[in-house]
């Protein structure tokens, strides 16, 4: 693993000898502070950065978030990085990665203790009813196939009170563990959760891990409303997700699915 460190929170050699024999997957770089490593990595996969490229920063200025949101970050209170990954075939090939990212980050928090972890459709993993943290996937052409840059941040601490209003009572893993788990064993178990994941689902797609997924769904057989900005899109039960990785919406003419990422999932 190629290591590259300037006064970060996060020592890649340290890390390195937490990833045992998956160190040699990764390629990780910490930055003390940058504007989104999802920006960032996006041009550096552009021009030519591999497969396992990892970019981790203590502080984001300007992460990004679903739907053009903005996800801020600070050294003591979040982790926040992004991984570039290489996927043979074509852009249906990709259809549930957000929602498999999802399922690794949930077993790495659960394999480092973290109790009473959720998913929830699309991107956000759950923690008591909070939302803990969010995936936001920017796919790119590449040469021999597809590239993903899979961006995570997670709360460590809640986020200091302030003006900002949150669509989602935020959640962190303080609130439920005395002691959280070290940010270097962290990371190490979410990328090597990541590796195994992403490798099965290069196999067999999002279907060989719906039934994994549905575990964790908090809002399975809820009623809930789909929204489209402020207009109530569609309302139903959810049903979890397809095969495919759509979601499943039981109403009144029947099981309808839907894919888009434009629409947002709230309690009815």
């Amino acid at each position: 693993m190629k290591q590259t460190v300037d006064n970060c929170r996060i020592d890649p050699l340290r890390l390195s000898s937490l990833l045992g024999p998956a160190a040699d997957r990764f390629t990780v770089e910490a930055l003390p502070e940058c504007i989104s490593t999802s920006t960032l990595l996006l041009e550096r996969a552009r021009h030519g950065a591999p497969s396992g490229s990892l970019l981790v920063a203590d502080r984001q200025s300007g992460g990004r978030g679903r739907r053009g949101r903005s996800w801020l970050s600070t050294a003591d209170d979040s982790l926040t990085f992004s991984l570039l990954w290489g996927f043979t075939g074509d852009f249906a090939r990709l259809t549930g990665l957000s929602l498999a990212v999802g399922l690794a980050v949930a077993r790495a928090l659960e394999n480092c203790g973290v109790p009473r972890v959720g998913l929830k459709w699309p991107n956000d993993i759950q923690l008591d009813g909070g939302k803990l943290g969010g995936i936001l996937i920017d796919l790119e052409s590449g040469r021999e196939g597809m590239l993903a840059v899979i961006g995570i941040g997670l709360n460590l601490r809640l986020p200091p009170a302030g003006d900002e209003e949150f669509l989602q009572r935020p959640a962190a893993l303080a609130q439920v563990m005395a002691c959280p788990p070290d940010r270097h064993q962290l990371l190490a178990q979410l990328l090597i959760d990541l590796a195994a994941v992403l490798d099965r689902f290069c196999d067999g797609g999002f279907a060989v891990l719906r039934g994994e997924w549905q575990a964790r769904h908090v809002w399975q057989d809820r009623q809930v409303r789909l929204l489209d900005g402020e207009r109530v899109d569609r309302q139903g039960t959810c049903l979890g997700a397809d095969s495919d990785g759509a979601l499943l919406l039981q109403t009144e003419v029947g099981v309808e699915r839907c894919f888009s990422g434009d629409v947002s999932l709230r309690v009815a």
